[in-house]
């Protein structure tokens, strides 16, 4: 099959999926061209079956903002012309699904049918702020199918767009054989023989409850010897610092910032740390879990799909701090418990979470709207 790939170039989870995706469905021999306004971060070279296809952009003085919606659309279908693709699959609504659906009309000759996958803010916040609800529902209704990475955020889209269609569910997913890297230089050597190393991994977001990290890591540190790593980085990097000082622990917190892959990083956490306010899937959580790393997070969104309470980790309400951190205080004082609890989180996420599996599942998706058998 010929796919045409859009989704965010960044390091947040949908475009992580996304350029997984399409990198496994080259392996199956499909021809994969991603579209979008710069590479993504985890299309380093290129493979072969896959193309790379950059939304250009132009400064007119009567554009206050740059069209970039329509100037995608236009770039979708002259790549489909060029490529002769079949599909277009879109990885968030907004905006690439609407763009997706315009293309279409583009080049009708082609008869292209549009995959939307719904990767969480695009419904929970983006997708169903009154500017923008009524496209996020035209294109749910309008693409040739629909999937959610998780059962929480497809209810979460049937509760806020009713619509009239299935949406599938298909979880995001890892790879198995990528977590034998060795340790990159970006990680310091432990202070001290038997410390511990808690860590958190995102876009530092406010979503994602960074004080409550720090909060938590001074709660761990007044019963154990422990570092925290922070990795990533984003609006409320400059809140893990400040609270890092008020709390007197910043000389144990190391900021990595934002890096290729975190693979290598998470063989060096004990625990990963995951208080966010919402999480449509979590998969820095299942990232950690198939590194035989337990998670604390919140019970909250489509974590608790990935994380099971009381064998790969802990779930606690949101802002729950010292329930969070008399969790972490169990798990990293019992190191019986430390190992159950990360050979219960490496199977689990090899058993359920295998991208062999999963992709398995887009190909039938993708036959299905094909019409194929």
């Amino acid at each position: 099959m010929r796919i045409g790939i859009t989704c965010y170039p960044t390091h947040g989870g949908s475009g992580v999926v996304a350029t997984e995706l399409g990198k496994h469905l080259a392996e199956e021999g499909h021809q994969v061209s991603f579209i979008s306004y710069s590479s993504p971060l985890r299309l380093v070279d290129i493979p072969a079956g896959v193309s790379f296809h950059q939304v250009g952009s132009v400064d007119y003085p009567l554009l206050k903002n740059f069209p970039f919606c329509l100037a995608l659309a236009s770039k979708m279908s002259t790549v489909a012309r060029m490529k002769k693709l079949q599909i277009l699959h879109v990885h968030y609504a907004i905006p690439f699904a609407s763009a997706a659906l315009l293309a279409k009309q583009l080049a009708p000759e082609l008869d292209l049918k549009v995959i939307t996958t719904l990767h969480g803010t695009d419904v929970t916040v983006v997708g169903n702020d009154p500017i923008f609800k009524p496209v996020t529902t035209l294109a749910i209704e309008q693409s040739d199918a629909v999937t959610a990475v998780s059962h929480y955020l497809r209810d979460e889209a049937k509760r806020e767009f009713h619509p009239k269609r299935d949406i599938d569910v298909i979880y995001n997913f890892i790879d198995p054989n990528r977590y034998d890297y060795p340790t990159p230089a970006c990680v310091p050597p432990l202070d001290c023989p038997g410390e511990l190393t808690l860590m958190h991994i995102s876009n530092f977001r406010p979503v994602k409850r960074i004080a409550d990290v720090i909060k938590i890591f001074a709660r761990v540190r007044e019963k154990l010897e422990a570092r925290l790593l922070l990795v990533g980085d984003g609006p409320d990097s400059c809140v893990a610092l400040q609270t890092s000082l008020e709390l007197g622990v910043v000389d144990r917190v190391q900021f990595i910032g934002v890096v290729d892959q975190i693979e290598p990083l998470l063989k060096k956490a004990d625990l990963l740390l995951l208080p966010s306010s919402t999480e449509s899937f979590g998969l820095v959580a299942l990232e950690a879990m198939a590194s035989g790393v337990p998670v604390i997070a919140s019970d909250i969104g489509g974590i608790p799909e990935v994380v099971e309470h009381g064998k790969t980790g802990f779930l606690a309400p949101v802002g729950a701090v010292e329930k969070m951190a008399d969790y972490a205080i169990e798990l990293l004082s019992d190191s019986a418990m430390r190992a159950s609890f990360s050979k219960a989180a490496h199977q689990r996420a090899a058993d359920h979470f295998d991208y062999h599996d999963i992709v398995a599942q887009y190909i039938a998706l993708y036959k299905r709207v094909l019409g194929k058998r």
